[in-house]
C-alpha cells in the first residue's frame, strides 16, 4: 500500500475511534443513572429511629404503596431487646424442613465469605421452601456467631428459628414467627435473589431496618431522605400528641391542629 493510502486510512480512523469514546463516555454519564453510595453511616444513622417514625415519615416523601414494603405483623422480634437494626439484605431461600437427602451448605458458606468482603452492616433475610413450612428452622446460635463474625446485624424470616437466648447473647436480632425446637438437613438452593418474606420482596442490597414492632424495606433513594425528615416527623408527631390526648378539645380541633403541625414541620401534601 502506498503512503498516502495509509495516511488515508490512518485519518479515517482516527475520527472513528474518537466517535467510538465519545459515545462510551456518553454511555457512562447519561444513558446509566448515578449511583447511590450506601456508607456505614447512613445505616447508623437510621439506627436512631424507630420503625414506625420511618414508616410515618415515608408516607410524605415517598410515592411507593406502603404495601411493598411494610412487613406483616407476623414477623415478629424474637429478641426484643436488641435494635433498632439497619443494614443491607443479604437473601437467601432454605429448605430446613423436607425429610430425607443430605445437607446442601455451600452456597450458604460461599454467602459468608462474600459477607465478610462487603464491610458494611447486613442482615441476613431468608424466605424458607421446605415442603413442611412448620418445621423449618432457619437458625439457632451457632448460625447467628458465624453470621455476626461475617457482618450480619440480625436475621429476618418468615419461619422459625431456636436457641434464642444464645442469639441474644451475641448480640444478633432474630425475626420471624417464633421458636421451634429442632430441623431437618439444611439446604439451600439459591442465595442472593429476590426473596418473599411477610408480604413483600426484598432483593438483594435494599435496606432492611427492623425494630420490636417490625419490620420495613427502605430503598437507597429513601436512606437519605429519611434521616433528614425523620426528627420533623418527631417533631410534629410531639406536637399534635399534646393536643390530642387533652380533654378539653373536640375533632375539629385536632384535625386544625394536625394540618398546622403538618405544614409546620414540612409535610404538607
Amino acid at each position: 500500500m502506498s503512503q498516502t493510502g495509509a495516511a488515508t486510512n490512518n485519518r479515517s480512523t482516527i475520527p472513528l475511534m474518537l466517535l467510538l469514546c465519545l459515545l462510551h463516555l456518553f454511555s457512562l454519564s447519561i444513558i446509566r443513572p448515578e449511583e447511590i453510595l450506601i456508607t456505614r453511616q447512613t445505616l447508623e444513622s437510621l439506627c436512631e429511629f424507630d420503625t414506625a417514625l420511618l414508616a410515618n415519615a415515608r408516607g410524605y416523601l415517598d410515592p411507593t404503596p406502603p404495601s411493598d414494603w411494610y412487613m406483616s405483623g407476623a414477623i415478629n422480634s424474637l429478641t426484643p431487646e436488641i435494635g433498632p437494626i439497619a443494614g443491607i439484605a443479604v437473601t437467601a431461600k432454605m429448605d430446613s424442613s423436607t425429610p430425607g437427602g443430605e445437607p446442601e451448605m455451600e452456597n450458604y458458606f460461599d454467602q459468608l465469605d462474600r459477607m465478610r468482603q462487603m464491610d458494611l452492616p447486613l442482615i441476613w433475610v431468608v424466605e424458607t421452601v421446605g415442603s413442611r413450612p412448620d418445621h423449618e428452622c432457619v437458625l439457632g446460635d451457632g448460625m447467628a456467631k458465624m453470621l455476626h463474625a461475617a457482618g450480619c446485624l440480625g436475621a429476618v424470616c418468615e419461619s422459625y428459628c431456636r436457641d434464642i437466648a444464645g442469639c441474644k447473647s451475641v448480640p444478633f436480632a432474630v425475626y420471624g414467627l417464633g421458636t421451634i425446637a429442632h430441623h431437618e438437613v439444611m439446604r439451600f438452593p439459591e442465595v442472593d435473589v429476590p426473596v418473599a418474606v411477610g408480604g413483600i420482596t426484598v432483593n438483594p442490597g435494599d435496606i432492611v431496618h427492623a425494630d420490636s414492632e417490625g419490620v420495613i424495606r427502605i430503598s437507597e433513594q429513601m436512606a437519605e431522605p429519611l434521616i433528614d425528615k425523620a426528627p420533623d416527623m418527631r417533631g410534629f408527631e410531639q406536637a399534635v400528641h399534646v393536643t390530642w390526648r387533652r380533654t378539653d378539645v373536640d375533632s375539629n380541633t385536632c384535625r386544625e391542629e394536625m394540618a398546622k403541625s403538618l405544614q409546620r414541620y414540612g409535610f404538607k401534601k
